[in-house]
């Protein structure tokens, strides 16, 4: 659960730069009335990221009401890859606005069709059919019921189990939250399935053994058989730590659901669309899965999400028999088009793996200079983890990791509350359009707020 903040509003040096502008107190003052509003209208759970009040944002640049402007290295959680109000999603929402079709529930449109087209041009064979939806938790629930369809089909009622890994986070949904790894999100809900199993993840940092074997072992100490197996499904970067699996790990589990007939299931709703500095993540594997589940930065901005696989799993259900309400929303399907036309006209690709080594140098030699409070760094491209530690140990300092998301807040860098274990983990991902100058900015003030946070415990 992220803290939520006082709404008391704090007396902050002013800043004036190029990119950053803070000339109020934090949180605003004239703001605290709407937020504790908001407050009295909404559930607790809405609560917990900074109380500042997003008034309008261009690029990688984000304004309150009052004159405030920030860097952004939120992306919005990881949604706006291609920049936020993108020239390119602005004009195709216009354009679709003008030509006068908001919604058309499963009947075809023609947004529909060339996102589907395009979509499955950028997608390696087998994978071929194209399913749109709203959330990426729809997006898994879907590939969990694909799955599970496909092991029936292949063994009765005995291929139902399906694979996960331990701290995944597949959504929020009741499927999701049971596929996925995080113990208190099955606690909340009280109830545990035995067919949903989560072997150890490999991040090679808190779980050191980073074999294959270990996925065996881990089964076999489970009582799982692999023919009762219907698939496997992972985070192409684990999202709580920006963690990825060795490509060696990965090639072999590719192997492994190959010869145990078990789908393999890549979650790119994170990773998909530039963000590692490949288009997809799952690039860096060398591997191709069988189906990945997309969202966030698909449209850079309106819902939606898709299921891309294997024809043979895609047709497994039959005309109206898997749809959604709003799969599809012209509106958003042309929000789609136009962020991909930004990542591809710009190469925000190409910028993001250039981008993503000044990033990762850069924490990689303040993790060397802060080694008492950060554990580790973990990502590629435009995402990085910073785990923050307790001295001397590998346990989650989430007290350290909220401070200094606070002073960034307060200082002109915008990033949402720590996530991963205990809350430990800082993610830093700047929309893919982010200029170098305002990215070394950004991680300067970065380590600004850092040293400010240590230098007050000491």
């Amino acid at each position: 659960m992220h803290p939520e903040s006082p709404l008391i509003p704090r007396d902050v040096p002013f800043v004036s730069t190029v990119f950053r502008t803070i000339q109020t107190p934090i949180p605003v003052p004239a703001c605290i009335p709407l937020l504790k509003g908001l407050a009295s209208c909404e559930p607790r759970s809405m609560g917990g990221q900074p109380p500042i009040i997003w008034d309008r944002a261009k690029d990688f640049s984000i304004w309150d009401a009052h004159g405030n402007r920030w860097i952004d290295f939120s992306s919005g959680v990881l949604v706006t890859n291609a920049g936020h109000a993108a020239e390119e999603i602005v004009r195709s929402l216009k354009d679709q606005i003008d030509h006068g079709l908001l919604h058309s529930y499963c009947f075809p449109n023609q947004a529909r069709i060339d996102l589907v087209r395009k979509l499955r041009s950028l997608v390696p064979p087998p994978l071929e059919k194209v399913f749109l939806l709203t959330t990426g938790a729809e997006s898994t629930e879907c590939a969990l019921k694909l799955a599970r369809t496909y092991g029936r089909r292949v063994d009765g009622d005995r291929k139902i189990v399906m694979v996960s890994f331990q701290n995944a986070f597949h959504g929020r949904t009741l499927g999701a939250q049971l596929m996925g790894g995080i113990p208190a999100l099955k606690e909340w809900i009280g109830h545990r399935d035995p067919g949903f199993v989560q072997v150890p993840f490999p991040d090679g940092w808190r779980n050191t053994d980073t074999d294959f074997s270990a996925f065996e072992e881990s089964l076999a100490e489970q009582g799982i058989s692999a023919e009762t197996v219907c698939g496997v499904i992972t985070e192409t970067y684990q999202g709580g730590m920006a963690c990825f699996t060795p490509k060696s790990y990965m090639q072999a589990l590719r192997k492994w659901c190959d010869t145990h007939n078990a789908l393999l299931i890549l979650d790119e709703v994170q990773a998909g669309f530039g963000r590692t500095g490949t288009f997809w993540g799952f690039e860096h594997y060398e591997i191709v899965p069988d189906m990945i589940c997309l969202g966030k930065g698909i449209t850079s901005s309106l819902p939606l999400s898709a299921v891309i696989g294997r024809k043979d799993v895609m047709d497994l259900y039959g005309p109206g028999e898997m749809t959604s309400t709003h799969s599809a929303n012209p509106l958003a399907c042309r929000a789609a088009l136009g962020s991909i036309e930004r990542i591809e006209k710009e190469n925000l690709v190409r910028q993001a793996a250039a981008l993503g080594e000044i990033l990762h140098d850069t924490l990689n030699a303040m993790q060397e200079r802060h080694a008492k409070v950060i554990g580790a760094v973990m990502g590629k491209g435009l995402v990085a983890g910073v785990m923050f530690t307790r001295a001397g140990t590998k346990d989650p300092g989430p007290g350290v990791a909220s401070a200094v998301v606070q002073r960034c807040v307060e200082k002109g860098v915008m990033l949402f509350a720590p996530v991963g274990p205990g809350g430990g983990t800082i993610k830093i991902n700047p929309p893919l359009c982010i200029s170098e100058e305002a990215l070394r900015e950004g991680l300067e003030v970065f380590e600004e707020a850092l040293t400010e946070v240590e230098g007050n415990r000491d």
